[in-house]
Parts: structure tokens; C-alpha cells; sequence
């Protein structure tokens, strides 16, 4: 009997180790494809200049180490200044770390925006260990895209793939310098595509579960074939740590972006000039849809695109230049990647019709192009914050769909420029009080508590956006 027990966990210890065997022979060898391709990834360090706050936090309590490009950092920063930050403001140098990698022999390397912004020196340190100073040769802050050029002949490069061949499940591999550990590899796979984040309308993101930490930024993600399908961007995390979702630049959109500047110099999107909305269950019930597809059109924007091709309030969108369009956060990415001046079919659903409305594109505007100009109207700039301010008229609060406001027409140093207030902005709100004319703007300045921090609402091209502004001592 003995004998007989012995012999069947003998046969289950084997069927288990076969099992494991067949599991291990499904799981991918990566180690070829990082002995092929870890050459071509770069380090990059940064130097920046930048202000330090005056505002000291409560004793025991730090500023958390937030991830690169996390949408927290900034305000932390600007609420509270740098970690030991204290006194008058100062500028001092600070050192970032990210990644890149080598697009051709001769020296061009890719990596984010937000690695490169701002750097008064960008050094690229090979694999080799040189180090090479590095020229900005363009950037794309909606993409979060920068070219760097480095002088060096024959260097290793990668193989740029396809993202859209990508499948949801499949294996990638993120190569980069986490925390500055130069050539750190690890993997996961493909989540989703196509995501939408907030503010970045224009890139339709690759999602993963990649560990991506501060210093993978700008770094490689590799499919099964050693080619590069995205360029790691961000993380979404409640901690400031990784949490199991990366999100990376689809690799078409990157290369796209360097094509236009080596080029042009600049990058060119196509622009429809509509506001757009997803479409509920409901809402597609009211239209007279099946299901819920497409892009509603809440506003057409004055002579742009969409109006001289008689789009409407209340179409909904759902192809666009034959390619269809699901979701509202499918339509920005395809329009910004087609060419300027191209007239391109857009077919739409009105009242409960499909029909097809032709349109030629025009150039995105820029986020810092002033979406209001001051008429006619009291001004001041004798103020605390060093800026003009003029009121709106009932057109362009017509026009922005906007109640109240001030247009901001100069900004001189001090507290609002250091803040991030642009020429240009309309001012909504200051230290969470509504802001409806010059007279209103001037008594709540006067009211501002000296030496702390508020938060300023304004409305760009870009949308509404919340700055924090630190308040100057009164003398």
C-alpha cells in the first residue's frame, strides 16, 4: 500500500513539473531582445534653473517624490516651493534624470518634452559611457515629444515598428534608467489602446502594465520583435509610485512629430474647431441611434473648418475620412494627424440621417495664441500681481461661453507671471472668488492674504486650467 502512495505522488510531482515546463516554454525569453536592442537606449540627465518657493510646510511633513510628468508636482511646487525651500524666492539649479534612444547613426535621439523642458543642459550618456552634450532640435508639448541631437557618427540605433499592429494581451518590454539605473528592463503587456488621458486630447495612448518609474521617461517600449512601438510617457498613480498603468506615445505619432520638425521646424496639426462630447445610451436613444457611437457636436467654433463645412450642433460624428470614429476621444487624435489643407469626407448623423459633409482642414491654433482681444474698456496694471486687465464685451462672452472674466493684456514679473498667467488668458476666478469685471478684479487683489499662496483660474485655447500663485509680502 505504501509502495502504491509512493508511486502516485511520484506521477502528480511529475505531471506538476511538465505543467510547469509547458507554462515556462509559453512565457517569453527576453534576453536576446535586450542584448539586441539595450545599446541604442540612452540616459539623460538635465540641468534646469528654477525659483524656489518661500512657503515652508509643516514641521514633519515633506513634499511627496512624485513621478515625472505627474500632474501634482507642479502644484506642490508652486504651492509650497522646492523641498527645503524658505525665505525669498531664489533661483538654483536642479538635475532631472530621463531616457531616450538613438533613431539614427549620426546622433538624433527621441524622448519626452517633459525630460528636456525648461533644461539649461542636456547631457546624453551612451552605453559606452561617453557623454555627449545634446542640442534641442524641436519639441511638441501636446505630443510630449523632443528630438535631441548629439554629435557622434555610427552609432547603434533601433528598429522603429508598427503600434498600431499591436494587440491587447501582447508583450512589451520598457527599456530605461529608473532612479538613474542606466539599461533597467522589465516587461508586462498591452492593457488597452487608443486611451484618452485628460489634457491630452491628441495622443491616443498606449496603456500597459509596465513598470514605469521617474527615469524611465522618454525610454523605448519594444514589442516581441525588438522594434520600438511606443515611447514610455507617464504612469497614472494615487501614491506617486508605480500602480500597474503606464501609458506610452504610440510610436507612429513620435516619429510623425520628428518628420515635421526636421522638416519644418515646427509641428502642423489638422484642426476641425468643434467641441465634442461622448454619447450616452440616452443620448443615442434621443438621436435615434441603435447604440451609442461617435462624437456629439456640442459648439462649432466661429469661421473655423467645421462651419464653413455646415457642420451643426447636434451632429454626431462617426467617420471620419473613412476611418470610424466610437468614441468622442477617437476623433482629436485623428484629425491632429491629418495634414493641414487636406479636404477630407466626415460622415455624420442629423436627425436620425446619416449624410457625408466635406472639409478642409485647417492648423490647430496655438495654446498660447490669446482667444479674446481687449477692446475699448478700463484697464488697470498699477497693481500686487504686475498685470493689465481689461473686461470682455458681451460678444466675446457671447463667443466663449464664458460669464464674467478679464482679459489679461500684459504680465510683468511678479507673482502672476511666476505663476504661469499668460497676455491673452481670461482671468475667472482668484483664490476660489469669481473675478467679473476690472472693478471686481481690483478689490479682490487688494484682499489677497500677503505672503500666501491662492489658487487662479483662467480659460486659454487650451481650456480652463487652475494656477497657483504665491502672494506677495506688502511692504
Amino acid at each position: 500500500m505504501s509502495s502504491l502512495v509512493n508511486k502516485s505522488w511520484i506521477f502528480v510531482l511529475l505531471l506538476l513539473s511538465g505543467i510547469m515546463q509547458v507554462q515556462a516554454r509559453d512565457l517569453p525569453d527576453f534576453t536576446q531582445l535586450v542584448e539586441n536592442t539595450s545599446d541604442a537606449v540612452v540616459n539623460i540627465s538635465t540641468t534646469q534653473k528654477i525659483k524656489t518657493g518661500s512657503m515652508n510646510l509643516p514641521e514633519g511633513i515633506e513634499i511627496p517624490d512624485l513621478p515625472e510628468g505627474s500632474p501634482f508636482g507642479d502644484l506642490f511646487k508652486h504651492f509650497f516651493g522646492e523641498p527645503g525651500g524658505g525665505g525669498a524666492p531664489q533661483e538654483r539649479e536642479a538635475k532631472s534624470l530621463g531616457s531616450g534612444f538613438i533613431i539614427s547613426d549620426d546622433g538624433y535621439v527621441l524622448t519626452n518634452f517633459h525630460v528636456v523642458k525648461n533644461a539649461s543642459e542636456i547631457i546624453v550618456r551612451l552605453e559606452d559611457r561617453r557623454e555627449l552634450k545634446a542640442k534641442v532640435v524641436g519639441t511638441d508639448e501636446r505630443s510630449d515629444v523632443a528630438l535631441l541631437k548629439i554629435e557622434a557618427d555610427h552609432l547603434p540605433v533601433v528598429k522603429i515598428g508598427q503600434s498600431d499592429d499591436l494587440k491587447v494581451g501582447e508583450w512589451v518590454l520598457a527599456i530605461g534608467s529608473p532612479f538613474g539605473f542606466d539599461r533597467s528592463a522589465t516587461a508586462g503587456i498591452v492593457s488597452a489602446k487608443g486611451r484618452a488621458l485628460p489634457r491630452e486630447n491628441y495622443v491616443p495612448f498606449i496603456q500597459t502594465d509596465v513598470a514605469i518609474n521617474p527615469g524611465n521617461s522618454g525610454g523605448p517600449l519594444f514589442n516581441l520583435n525588438g522594434e520600438v512601438v511606443g515611447v514610455n510617457s507617464q504612469i497614472y498613480s494615487r501614491t506617486g509610485g508605480y500602480m500597474g498603468l503606464s501609458f506610452s506615445i504610440p510610436i507612429e505619432v513620435a516619429m510623425d512629430v520628428v518628420n515635421q520638425i526636421k522638416e519644418h521646424g515646427k509641428v502642423s496639426r489638422g484642426w476641425l474647431g468643434v467641441l465634442i462630447q461622448d454619447v450616452t445610451l440616452d443620448l443615442a436613444k434621443s438621436f435615434g441611434m441603435s447604440k451609442p457611437q461617435g462624437a456629439l457636436v456640442a459648439k462649432v467654433l466661429p469661421d473655423s473648418p467645421a462651419a464653413k463645412a455646415k457642420f451643426e450642433v447636434g451632429d454626431i460624428v462617426v467617420a471620419f475620412n473613412g476611418k470610424a470614429i466610437n468614441r468622442s476621444s477617437s476623433l482629436p487624435p485623428v484629425v491632429g494627424s491629418t495634414p493641414v489643407g487636406k479636404k477630407v469626407p466626415v460622415k455624420v448623423i442629423r436627425g436620425g440621417r446619416s449624410q457625408t459633409l466635406w472639409v478642409t482642414l485647417g492648423e490647430l491654433p496655438d495654446e498660447e495664441e490669446p482667444i479674446a482681444k481687449a477692446e475699448e474698456s478700463k484697464t488697470t496694471s498699477d497693481n500686487r500681481l504686475n498685470v493689465k486687465v481689461a473686461d470682455l464685451t458681451d460678444q466675446q462672452h457671447k463667443e466663449l461661453q464664458i460669464e464674467g472674466g478679464v482679459l489679461v493684456e500684459a504680465v510683468g514679473d511678479g507673482p502672476a507671471a511666476d505663476a504661469g498667467v499668460r497676455s491673452g488668458d481670461i482671468l475667472l476666478r482668484i483664490d476660489n472668488q469669481p473675478v467679473n469685471n476690472v472693478d471686481d478684479f481690483e478689490r479682490r487683489i487688494k484682499k489677497l492674504p500677503a505672503g500666501k499662496s491662492v489658487a487662479v483660474l483662467v480659460q486659454r485655447r487650451g481650456g480652463p486650467i487652475f494656477l497657483a500663485m504665491k502672494v506677495p509680502e506688502d511692504d
